[in-house]
């Protein structure tokens, strides 16, 4: 089961924009009407932030730095007074070993389309993190 198959319905009827979101992240093929033109990326990273605007900027925003399909796991996807908020965690292979990371996206939409993303991510952790933090955390909820 993917994660777009198992999105939670939200009000208003943003789940097939969150639908969309969620497939481009897992196979990085772009949607066409998913981001307004003139959209506004946001990326914080540990230690980072860059932005982008415009559609292409936006797309390229990700791809120049997370080129590689994967799976997602929503864990929320929650309506805001603007748009909607999604958390998952995320998980590709590359350069010969399994990574992960956790996001949320806070997306604005305004007439159908995200016009804004403030992305938040926890970094990309190859298997040398993963390994370290499952020895030095026990988590309480996945």
């Amino acid at each position: 089961m993917t994660a777009v198959e198992t999105l939670p319905p939200i009000e208003g009827g943003l789940e097939d924009l969150a639908r969309e979101l969620v497939t481009w992240l897992e196979t990085g093929v772009r949607p066409e009407a998913m981001f307004a033109d003139d959209v506004f990326a946001d990326l914080t990273v540990p230690h980072w932030r860059v932005q982008a605007v415009g559609a292409d900027a936006a797309f390229r925003l990700r791809e120049e730095s997370h080129p590689f399909p994967g799976e997602v796991r929503v864990e929320a996807l929650d309506r805001t007074s603007r748009g909607f908020l999604l958390q998952f965690e995320e998980r590709w292979h590359a350069e010969g070993q399994q990574w992960y990371c956790r996001e949320q996206i806070h997306c604005v939409v305004t007439d159908g389309r995200i016009s804004e993303l403030a992305i938040y991510c926890t970094g990309d952790w190859d298997e040398a993190a993963q390994r370290r933090h499952a020895d030095q955390v026990r988590l309480v909820r996945r």
